[in-house]
């Protein structure tokens, strides 16, 4: 069920967004060439801590995992693109990293994710990361009152395509409200003027993710959780939470 929020409602989930943007903010700040990503998870609880939220991602147990999420942020290096678990790696010279981070307050959710290179930022990365995070600002431009779902999944996936990068529609956007994820799904590529009619109240996360090797296909690591590129070429990864107000997109966890 899609369920449309109040200008009220929306106001409580940008104060969760906020949230979210300062855990990004820390968690970027603190990245360095040697810091553990264990490190970076506790750099996010402890910002979720201070502004009195919780983690909807901690103990989040979806279908297709075997174990609850143990962290509060996603941390996925190079060829891990979503979904990583925060470990023991310590963070060399030149990855990519992406992190994922969602904030509950009050009732309401924000979830957003933001991807960087730690030390020097090769050119190919620097292209990788500039097309991922432009994705994310053509679906975010295209959900307008009277668009539909597909015109933001086919913005989304014509930056992909444009840019000869790898791209799944198995994990996207989403709905956002009481919960991390709710109705509609908004997939990373599909056709314009087909889907849900967006109207004014909806709150959406549009989340891009490309692989640059160009190959579409993703595998599982052990974990049940970590999605990496097939062919070990790195991801990157962009996501805002967004309401669709009649003076267009607003970001909420900018």
């Amino acid at each position: 069920m899609v369920e449309l929020k109040t200008p009220g409602e929306i106001e409580a989930m940008a104060a969760a967004g906020a949230v979210v943007a300062r855990a990004l903010t820390a968690v970027r700040d603190a990245a360095d060439v040697g810091v553990r990503l264990v490190d970076l998870d506790e750099v996010a609880r402890g910002v979720l801590k201070d502004a009195g939220a919780a983690s909807p991602f901690l103990g989040y147990q979806p279908s297709f995992a075997n174990s609850p999420y143990p962290g509060v942020v996603c941390l996925s290096v190079n060829d891990a693109v979503l979904h990583g678990i925060p470990s023991r790696y310590a963070l060399q010279d030149g990855d990519l990293l992406s992190v994922d981070c969602g904030a509950t307050l009050d009732g309401w959710t924000g979830d957003a994710a933001i991807s960087f290179c730690v030390g020097r930022t090769g050119e190919q990365d620097a292209r990788l990361l500039e097309r991922t995070a432009a994705a994310l600002q053509a679906g975010i431009d295209a959900a307008v009152p009277g668009a539909r779902v597909g015109d933001v999944s086919a913005a989304v996936g014509a930056v992909a395509r444009t840019a000869g990068y790898g791209l799944s529609t198995d994990f996207g956007g989403h709905g956002v409200g009481h919960t991390m994820h709710e109705d509609p799904h908004i997939a990373n590529d599909g056709r314009a003027g087909r889907g849900l009619r967006l109207r004014a109240g909806l709150t959406i996360a549009i989340e891009p993710w490309f692989l640059a090797g160009g190959v579409n296909a993703y595998r599982v690591d052990d974990d049940g959780w970590t999605l990496r590129s097939t062919d070990g070429s790195r991801g990157a990864h962009f996501e805002h939470t967004i309401a669709v107000t009649e003076d267009g997109p607003r970001i909420l966890t900018r």
